[in-house]
């Protein structure tokens, strides 16, 4: 399950954290874009649910020196020892160098730099090393946990996805289908953990829940990375109006212009059952570890669809 809730903050969401053990939930994974950030409300789930796997899905490495994302990951793995995944990502350059004045060089390079940087902090070795995009001297972290965190990659395309399998513990990807899933497992390989993000509008209401979803699909598929993902799933062209729109400064048109079967393929919407039916179909296709993530504004409060979607219920 994603923390904290939509429109909650975390101490609003506390009673519902605590209940996702009992409703079958083995996770819960936070997110980092303009609201909290991605680490205070996995601290506070490690006291709240003390069953559960926490993980960041994601956080930025521009945003974060490397020794702070370092010191932040290895505070979460000492809240929670052998519970907690450190989930890193590249972001976008809104986020990066519109929103927090960094620049967003070689997201790649920059990625890997990190993953191999945490490695070895997160490990206790000094750190002193002269990497492709950045460089560190005499680092070592004052308390290394005692179980280092598993790190997975936010990887939306192949050589991302290569990287993840080759070097990190597992891949994080987002906004795909159950046949999506396929595609993205064959480059990932087997073997190694698959986690997405999927969002949930629980209500019978199709039209309801395609207008909730294209808002949200609107602001997502039109940041580049996102949008090449797409064109790689075989998306371009039937993205290509939305695009135009966005391109033209046109929001409203945007979001009329992403088809129902787009909606339909990337939001998981219906009952709770056909919800339920639904993601069993994403863990078919090779996804290991769906996050979900119930939108508001249907006619199924957050809280209830957060229940009705229990993995208990089958």
């Amino acid at each position: 399950m994603t923390i904290p809730f939509f429109g909650r903050t975390p101490i609003e969401s506390k009673a519902l954290v605590a209940e996702l053990p009992e409703l079958g939930y083995t996770d819960a994974w936070s997110a980092e874009v303009a609201g909290t950030d991605g680490f205070v409300p996995l601290a506070l789930a490690a006291e709240w649910a003390p069953g559960l796997r926490l993980g960041s899905a994601i956080v930025p490495v521009y945003t974060r020196g490397p020794a702070l994302l370092a010191m932040s990951a290895a505070t979460l793995a000492d809240v929670a020892p052998g519970r907690f995944v450190l989930g890193i990502g590249a972001s976008s350059p809104v986020i990066v160098r519109n929103w927090n004045a960094a620049e967003f060089d070689r997201p790649y390079a920059r990625m890997r730099d990190t993953l191999r940087f945490l490695r070895t902090a997160l490990a206790g070795e000094k750190v002193t090393a002269s990497y492709e995009t950045f460089d560190v001297k005499g680092f070592r972290l004052e308390r290394a946990p005692a179980t280092p965190p598993r790190i997975v990659l936010a990887a939306l395309r192949p050589g991302m996805l290569r990287l993840a399998a080759r070097e990190a513990d597992g891949a994080i990807t987002n906004w795909l289908s159950p046949g999506d899933v396929t595609r993205v497992r064959a480059e990932l390989g087997e073997g190694v953990e698959l986690i997405a993000r999927l969002f949930v509008v629980v209500t019978e209401d199709a039209d309801a829940a395609r207008a909730i979803g294209r808002r949200l699909l609107a602001a997502y598929l039109t940041v580049p990375v996102y949008a090449a993902f797409h064109e790689w799933l075989g998306r371009g062209e039937v993205l290509r109006p939305m695009h135009e729109a966005w391109a033209a400064g046109d929001r409203q048109a945007a979001v009329k212009a992403i088809p129902d079967e787009v909606v339909d393929d990337l939001v998981v919407h219906g009952d709770a059952a056909a919800c339920r039916a639904r993601i069993r179909e994403y863990v078919a296709a090779g996804l290991d570890t769906p996050v979900l993530a119930p939108l508001p504004g249907g006619p199924v409060s957050v809280e209830q669809a957060v229940r009705d979607l229990a993995p208990g219920l089958g």
